[in-house]
């Protein structure tokens, strides 16, 4: 055996695990892990916390959709329904039940008034229903205001009906007075507390009154003309119930049935899903944003660990260790800090989420199911994903570091081409997030303005600096602190760049926390104003307009009333307009019924034309319904009013402000084209609760119009905001503190090179004075630009969620700029007087030789 393979032999054998523990070890007892373990947490939380939230959601909404239509299978019509339907699903051994909707007045009868007293009478939403409603979930009822909920028991007994609080509270009735529905008169048995299928129809906001169907033709309120929604609800087993669904979607398409569908479980109930949805947009916006600003945290955390390792990996290389080995002990470490912290972060932000769903707790009336551990396994992987694609760069570029730097301290780590591996890293961790985000525009929107502000910060920093230093440099020469300054960050421009592209996106963070969302949520407030219009009037014919104007005036209400006209969109352009040409579920609808159109000479207020011009001679057309509906500027709308014909060229889309509760039309028509067709007028307005009664005076006014109060939809509106905006506030806490977390990772990464400038500025002689002077003037300049970049880009961002992702008006906040300026300059200082103090109290020897 020759001599070197006996030294060979001698030598222990490397293992990467033994090593990598170790490493592991040291490094978490020094502390350098921390400061990316802590910011790798943060991010998996901060994700994990929504997705445990969205799984719960979205599970408890497939769960209960059946109970939101009270059945397996659901038929609407405004026409009765033909017997075979019932009759199929019966032979199916299916059981079925009916309901039959529509709104009338009801009218009080008050024990121990005058015979020929006036009475009140309010807006009600009546259902009928037959014995087995509903098939699936349960009614609750109370027997008092106030009272215990019960579940209820059946249906309505013959000559009884169970109605809302509200209609009691308008009428001034108890439980155990009549109300007259038409032609007859009901005692009032119960209170309806819960109606899971009730809808999101205009109409069903109004009061419900719950009677049995054996007694509506008594009543005597549906004749010819009226507006009634026919429902037959089905339910049974899976395999029947899906084999009726297509039965009864297949016989309505034969028989052309118009105003027929079968309603979707997911579309049970789209008011709440489409709430819940929002709601969810928002959180994960938010999660989103916190794991990118951790992102920057660990990339700088992974920096500073590069230099602080770099002697290690060169005595490593000194003691044989190859390359590859090397890379392989770092890349066992930083997998099982990878895991360990995705771990720990599920664990949080699974506990998070029961504070989520606190906040969002008058949302979901009814108990979500566990989530599944799809949030958990994307948490996971969002941690192992952020650790690769943001430490692994560094790490490679920490391998190439030569041995040589053991005895020459002035080789630092050979600038190696690294931007492939951020790339593909930065690729996954977005893909990763468009998983998380659970909406590609979102997702997509965010993670490339990400991206986007990161390099337009990286240019506008550089330029910046140098604009700085040439201003800065002449006026500076008197200030040798300064001088020195400007030198060093010049000498460092790199490391200037990315240390205040770092600091510029924890600052963006935070102002947006602090500032820019405060006007966010206060802009998504005044989106529905305190004085948006509570009552709406329907149905006024043309010579009631001029004394019902005069009668709102006399107290006070001023108000436009609109012109409207009832007719059948039957072409566009040269296309004739069928259902069957609309997939879609919404058009198919919208082409089925009639539409709702109005004429005037001037563009409505709230609407905003987005294409064309304002025509008195042309159609306006709501951006969304065109979409819907295939409608392009130039085509030519047909409609059927009354069996006359109108058509007039779309010169305008316009797009509408839904969320100021004033009246809006899908299309607008010219007035020419509308002169002597059957017309009716509508109008909206704000009646403040000490006017409360002049509905009740209007409907005695003029017995045929409808008084709609939309209070009702105006705090669930309020409602729904309160709650979401408190969701919204407690995740807020992971956005600050990622974004502190980057504040710290970025002040801290330029540390040692700060040290070692001050060091050898001591040994060349420099007063303490100077060196404090001269660091000093370096985090006012790092941090003033910082701040400055992220003033601008939290007006940026903030712009940008309120026009393209929550659609409402933004208010630019002139103190953001200077706030943005000088808080940069305190973070700067203050990490970096931090930093300075233990420099002044040790020799220049000593600091020289830490670093």
């Amino acid at each position: 055996m020759s001599a070197e393979t006996t030294v060979k032999a001698s030598q222990p054998r490397f293992s990467a695990w033994r090593q990598a523990l170790r490493m592991a070890r040291r490094d978490w007892l020094a502390g350098e892990l921390t400061l990316l373990l802590f910011a790798l947490v943060l991010a998996v939380a901060a994700l994990t916390s929504v997705g445990f939230l969205a799984d719960r959601m979205r599970l408890g909404l497939e769960r209960d959709a059946r109970q939101m239509i009270a059945a397996d299978v659901l038929l609407i019509s405004d026409q009765p329904f033909d017997a075979a339907f019932a009759e199929r699903a019966q032979r199916d051994g299916l059981r079925v039940a009916q309901t039959v909707t529509f709104p009338s007045m009801a009218t009080a009868r008050v024990r121990g008034a005058p015979e020929h007293a006036e009475a009140p009478s309010q807006l009600a939403a009546l259902k009928a229903v037959t014995d087995d409603y509903p098939l699936r979930g349960r009614l609750k009822v109370a027997s008092a205001p106030g009272g215990a909920e019960t579940v209820a028991e059946g249906i309505p007994a013959p000559g009884k009906v169970w109605v809302d609080e509200a209609l009691l509270i308008a009428l001034g009735l108890h439980v155990g007075d009549s109300l007259q529905l038409g032609s007859k008169t009901f005692y009032i048995d119960r209170i309806l507390t819960q109606e899971l299928d009730r809808g999101a129809g205009f109409m069903n906001f109004a009061p419900r009154v719950l009677l049995p169907l054996s007694d509506l033709d008594a009543t005597k309120l549906i004749g010819w003309g009226s507006r009634v929604t026919y429902r037959l609800l089905v339910a049974g087993s899976d395999v029947a119930g899906e084999e009726y669904r297509k039965w009864a979607t297949d016989e309505i398409q034969r028989r052309h049935l118009r105003n027929t569908r079968v309603e979707s479980l997911e579309s049970g109930q789209p008011q709440m899903r489409a709430t819940l949805d929002r709601a969810e947009r928002f959180l994960s916006l938010v999660a989103v944003l916190s794991a990118m600003i951790a992102a920057v945290a660990i990339a700088m955390s992974a920096r500073r660990y590069m230099q602080r390792h770099t002697d290690a990996c060169a005595v490593y290389k000194c003691l044989g260790l190859s390359r590859q080995q090397i890379l392989t002990a770092f890349a066992i470490e930083f997998a099982l800090l990878g895991l360990g912290g995705a771990v720990v972060g599920v664990v949080l932000g699974y506990l998070a989420h029961y504070g989520l769903l606190m906040s969002l707790g008058g949302l979901l009336q009814v108990s979500l199911p566990h989530p599944s551990a799809v949030p958990a396994l994307i948490g996971v992987a969002a941690g192992l994903v952020l650790l690769v694609g943001f430490a692994l760069p560094p790490l490679l570029a920490l391998t190439r570091v030569a041995p040589l730097r053991v005895l020459r301290r002035d080789i630092g780590v050979p600038p190696v081409s690294v931007w492939v591996a951020y790339a593909l890293g930065l690729g996954a961790f977005v893909a990763l997030l468009l998983v998380a985000a659970r909406d590609l525009k979102l997702g997509v929107t965010t993670a490339g303005g990400f991206v986007g502000a990161g390099i337009a910060f990286a240019v506008l920093a550089l330029g910046l600096l140098l604009l700085l230093s040439r201003v800065m440099r002449g006026r500076a020469r008197g200030n040798v602190g300064w001088r020195f300054a400007l030198a060093v960050l010049e000498r460092r421009r790199g490391v200037t760049v990315l240390q205040t592209v770092a600091l510029a996106v924890g600052l963006m963070a935070l102002l947006l926390l602090g500032m820019t969302r405060n006007d966010l949520i206060d802009s998504w407030r005044n989106a529905t104003p305190a004085n948006a219009p509570n009552r709406f009037i329907i149905n006024i014919q043309p010579d009631q307009r001029d004394p019902l104007q005069a009668m709102l005036a006399k107290d006070g209400v001023e108000d436009l009333l609109y012109p409207m006209v009832r007719g059948r969109l039957t072409q566009i352009g040269s296309r004739p307009v069928q259902a069957e040409s609309y997939p879609e579920g919404r058009a198919r609808n919208l082409v089925e019924r009639e539409f709702n159109l109005s004429y005037m000479d001037q563009l409505p207020e709230g609407n905003q034309v987005t294409s064309g011009r304002w025509d008195e001679g042309g159609a306006s057309v709501e951006e969304g319904i065109a979409k819907t509906l295939h409608i392009q500027l130039g085509d030519t709308l047909r409609f059927d009013v009354a069996g006359q014909t109108v058509e007039a060229p779309v010169t305008s889309l316009r797009k509408l402000d839904w969320g100021s509760m004033r009246v809006n039309f899908f299309v607008i028509l010219p007035t020419a084209k509308m002169q002597g067709l059957p017309e009716t007028y509508i109008t909206a307005f704000h009646l403040p609760p000490a006017k409360a009664a002049l509905g009740n005076q209007l409907a005695a006014a003029f017995p045929n119009i409808t008084v709609v109060n939309t209070d009702l939809i105006l705090r669930q509106i309020q409602q729904v905001l309160d709650q979401v905006i408190a969701a919204v506030e407690f995740l807020f806490v992971f956005t600050l503190l990622a974004g502190v977390t980057v504040l710290y990772a970025a002040l801290s990464g330029a540390r040692d090179e700060r040290k070692r400038d001050a060091g050898l500025l001591k040994a060349l002689g420099a007063s303490a004075a100077l060196v404090r002077q001269t660091q000093y003037a370096e985090f006012l300049v790092v941090g003033g630009l910082a701040g400055l970049l992220a003033s601008v880009g939290a007006i940026g961002v903030g712009w940008g969620l309120s026009q393209y992702v929550f659609d409402f008006p933004y208010r630019f906040n002139i103190w953001i700029v200077p706030v943005g300026v000088v808080s940069g300059m305190i973070c700067a200082f203050a990490g970096g007087w931090l930093g300075l103090r233990e420099v002044l109290r040790q020799p220049a020897l000593a600091t020289l030789r830490d670093v």
